[in-house]
C-alpha cells in the first residue's frame, strides 16, 4: 500500500537546522509553495523591514493555512503558530546538532557577507550575534516548549537529528 503525501507540512528547528534548505527541496519535488514564517511576521523592504502587527501576522498565516496545499518553516512555536501545527498533516523538527547549527551560522553569515548567498535582512555583526543567542534559547528552551505545547500531534510529528535522515526523508 502507498503511502499519501502530505499536503501540509510544518517544518520547525532551530537557526541552521536546515529547515530552508529542507522546505526548497521538498517544494520542489513536490510542487508545493513554501513559506518562511519569518516573511509572515516581516514584510520585507529594500529600505528595511516592517513588523507586521499580530492582527496581519494571524491574517496572512490563516491565509496560507487554508490554501490546498503548503510547506511552512520556521522556529516559531508561540501561540500564534498553533494553528499551523494544528493543521499541518506533517511536522517535521529538525533536532541537528547544537555544533553543526553553530557552523552553519558562521558559513551563512560569512557567505553573506561576500555575497555569495542572498539573504532576507542586512547581514549585521549584530544579527549575526543575535543568531547564536537565538539558537542557545531554541536548545535550552524553544525545543522543551514545542514538545510540553504540542505533544498532543505526535503521531504526526518526524523527529530528524542528522543530514542524512533528511536525505533518506526526501527520497
Amino acid at each position: 500500500m502507498k503511502k499519501e503525501i502530505p499536503k501540509k507540512i510544518h517544518i520547525i528547528g532551530s537557526v541552521g537546522s536546515g529547515k530552508t534548505t529542507l522546505a526548497k527541496e521538498l517544494s520542489s519535488k513536490l510542487e508545493m509553495p513554501y513559506y518562511e514564517l519569518d516573511n509572515v511576521v516581516w514584510i520585507r523592504n529594500k529600505s528595511g523591514d516592517i513588523r507586521r502587527t499580530e492582527q496581519e501576522r494571524e491574517d496572512y498565516l490563516n491565509s496560507i493555512i487554508q490554501s490546498e496545499s503548503w510547506i511552512i518553516e520556521g522556529v516559531h512555536n508561540e501561540d500564534w503558530v498553533s494553528n499551523c501545527f494544528h493543521s499541518a498533516d506533517l511536522i517535521i523538527f529538525l533536532d541537528t546538532k547544537y555544533s553543526i547549527r553553530t557552523y552553519r551560522i558562521i558559513k551563512r553569515f560569512l557567505k553573506q557577507k561576500l555575497r555569495l548567498e542572498k539573504s532576507n535582512y542586512k547581514p549585521t555583526i549584530e544579527i549575526f550575534l543575535k543568531m547564536f543567542k537565538w539558537n542557545r534559547y531554541f536548545e535550552n528552551i524553544g525545543k522543551v516548549n514545542f514538545f510540553n505545547k504540542y505533544a498532543i500531534h505526535k503521531d504526526k510529528i518526524v523527529l530528524i537529528t542528522h543530514t542524512n535522515q533528511i536525505k533518506k526523508f526526501i527520497n
